[in-house]
């Protein structure tokens, strides 16, 4: 509002301007108190109320839209790798171990993606740390899935040859399970030494009878030692099954079969004997299991009659394999040895 002032010359009211300087300060000043006016606005309404601005307000909807998305994508993970660690403990216990392949090394089925190059190039794009970390499990569990799919395809190509690992695993006696034929000398495990004394591991089953009983066979397979000696295991035959498993016949008095032999469960290999350190007529007789001594008993039908072993026998005489010759055969072609 202008101001007026008494002119005594006039005897009138003038408008009274001031300095010319004022009026530019008086700019100034207007400019700076709506500008102090707005902030305080910008600050009672962002900093008070809580108010955002229009792109403040659409920047945190689509970081909010964003979290939402990484946390379904995370129950997501977490479902996923349930089913996955699901599938992982099957292989291993159940089809691996029926199958007889070797359980998977958890450091491997862990192990992570090699090359961090991609989550640093995340990090110095500025992505959220939550991001960063669905990244890397996701990463982790496609490399999961493709090595469990993997090692699936290989149950699936044991699991069309199950019908000749049934006839492979050494499932019967050694010897025809008939009353009075042998009776069960030292068991698996610890016993006292029969020769040197003191207390040893027996890694195997001591069948006693006498010299000359037929040994058998227990499953499928082919021999990869038949050795003639004087020490340790005397004349020992070692029938490899596949699927893991071998058996050991020991102390023999005759072998009936040479390297390099297929034999089927029930063929006649040798015949019972008290060779290398032994105290007296017996075979000795050992399942491996991926070279490692396993308790016989666990794998021996004893269900199976003396009729239906003697059956079995008879069984493979008649239907010897093609291309070689019967372990009967080589049996009497050692017989002079």
């Amino acid at each position: 509002m202008p101001q007026y002032i008494y002119n005594p010359i006039t005897l009138q009211y003038e408008v009274h301007e001031g300095p010319r300087w004022q009026r530019p300060a008086r700019i100034v000043l207007a400019v700076v108190a709506v500008m102090g006016l707005c902030w305080f606005y910008f600050w009672l309404f962002t900093s008070v109320f809580g108010w955002d601005l229009p792109k403040t307000a659409r920047l945190k909807r689509e970081a909010a839209e964003w979290q939402t998305k990484i946390s379904v994508l995370d129950r997501k993970l977490n479902l996923y790798e349930t089913s996955l660690e699901g599938i992982e403990d099957r292989d291993d216990r159940v089809y691996r171990s029926i199958y007889g392949l070797t359980p998977q090394p958890a450091d491997a089925r862990s192990a992570t993606l090699g090359g961090t190059g991609r989550y640093e190039a995340l990090e110095a794009e500025g992505a959220d740390a939550a991001l960063r970390s669905a990244v890397r499990r996701t990463d982790n569990l496609v490399k999961r899935a493709h090595l469990q799919s993997m090692l699936l395809d290989e149950v699936q190509r044991v699991s069309l040859t199950a019908g000749d690992m049934i006839s492979h695993i050494p499932g019967v006696p050694p010897i025809v399970p008939e009353k009075g034929a042998f009776h069960l000398a030292s068991p698996f495990g610890r016993r006292i030494d029969p020769v040197y004394g003191g207390t040893r591991f027996h890694d195997g089953q001591d069948f006693a009878c006498p010299t000359g009983t037929p040994v058998y066979a227990t499953g499928d397979g082919v021999v990869v030692k038949a050795d003639f000696k004087f020490t340790g295991y005397g004349n020992e035959i070692v029938i490899d099954h596949g699927f893991g498993y071998r058996t050991r016949y020991a102390h023999l008095s005759k072998i009936g079969v040479a390297v390099g032999t297929p034999v089927r469960r029930g063929d006649q290999i040798g015949a019972v004997g008290s060779t290398g350190k032994s105290t007296g007529p017996h075979l000795h007789y050992e399942v491996l299991y991926r070279n490692t001594p396993v308790n016989p008993w666990q794998y021996m039908n004893l269900d199976m009659s003396a009729e239906e072993y003697k059956a079995m026998v008879e069984s493979r005489r008649r239907d010897a394999l093609p291309h070689r010759k019967s372990s009967l055969e080589l049996l009497d072609s050692h017989n002079e040895r």
